[in-house]
């Protein structure tokens, strides 16, 4: 029985993977007005952007990402930084606190069913590692809801065109 529900919910995991699956993001296009949540598990907010913004999107909590270059980011005309995973808010402020004990200014945001990053065109299935659809390592430059730059690893294990400091000198 046991293995029958295991090859269900992979089965599943995998549909919904294809499912959520369409066409990636580009410049020039439209950074889509969804709910997500930021501290507060039960307070979902719709992302409303405003100015220059960095959206930068992770497999999971406690993956990799770079917060010390905020002030830089800030000094290029930036308001905020958001990093975005398909991982539940506790997770996400767990891994804010592992990253710093001050307030860094950078935004953890927590796409708990990822529709954000599916309607982005950047989830991908990793069913095999972390257990399902997951967002795709990426940053996205945006000016208000408009797309400036997009750039998203051939590799989402890696951290090489998504650099915090590739990024700034894109700016």
């Amino acid at each position: 029985m046991t293995s029958i529900l295991t090859a269900a919910t992979e089965a599943a995991h995998s549909a919904v993977g294809g499912l959520l699956a369409k066409a990636q993001i580009q410049p020039g296009g439209t950074i889509p007005i969804a709910s997500v949540k930021e501290g507060d598990a039960a307070k979902a907010f719709e992302l409303r952007l405003q100015g220059k913004n960095i959206i930068v999107g992770v497999p999971g909590a406690f993956t990799g990402t770079c917060i010390q270059l905020f002030e830089q980011f800030k000094s290029k005309g930036v308001n905020d930084v958001f990093v975005v995973a398909v991982n539940d808010v506790f997770v996400m402020k767990a891994w804010k606190a592992q990253l710093s004990t001050s307030d860094t200014g950078v935004r953890f945001i927590a796409d708990d069913k990822g529709a954000f990053v599916s309607q982005l065109g950047l989830i991908f299935d990793a069913s095999p590692l972390l257990g399902s659809p997951r967002s795709e390592r990426f940053v996205i430059v945006a000016d208000g809801h408009t797309v400036e730059l997009v750039a998203v690893e051939p590799d989402p294990t890696k951290i090489t065109v998504t650099a915090a400091d590739k990024v700034l000198a894109l700016l």
